[in-house]
């Protein structure tokens, strides 16, 4: 909370904030508040209607919807959700004391096969 705020919300420190005002200062200070505070219900009872006004008309399609004997289901029209591609199969493999180490050629080269790079071979030496 703001050091303003918690000057307003409390009765002591407010009233030793605003004890130099005079009382035409205080009375210009009250009706600001007023106005504010005006302005503040207003708003808070436009949104309460507006809120209002959306349950109603979700309760009118929701009768609407009983009537014709849909569901929430219905609505999506039956579109499957994507699937997920097949992993991609290996291009590549090198055989390192025993254990057959594979690559797709996408992603991050394995340090194993940069390793023979730097020796002088081809990418072309461990195609499947």
């Amino acid at each position: 909370m703001s050091e303003f705020i918690s000057i307003l919300t409390h009765g002591r420190r407010f009233k030793a904030a605003v004890k130099d005002l005079s009382s035409s200062e205080l009375k210009e200070v009250a009706e600001k508040l007023d106005s504010v505070i005006q302005a503040k219900e207003k708003e808070e009872q436009e949104l309460q209607a507006s809120q209002a006004e959306k349950i109603a008309k979700i309760e009118e399609i929701r009768k609407q919807m009983q009537e014709l004997g849909l569901s929430t289901a219905d609505l999506d029209g039956g579109v499957a959700a994507p699937k997920k591609r097949a992993p991609r199969p290996a291009k590549y493999a090198i055989d390192v004391a025993g254990e057959s180490i594979t690559w797709t050629g996408q992603g991050r080269m394995p340090n194993v096969f940069k390793e023979q790079l730097d020796a002088g071979k081809s990418l072309d030496d461990f195609l499947i």
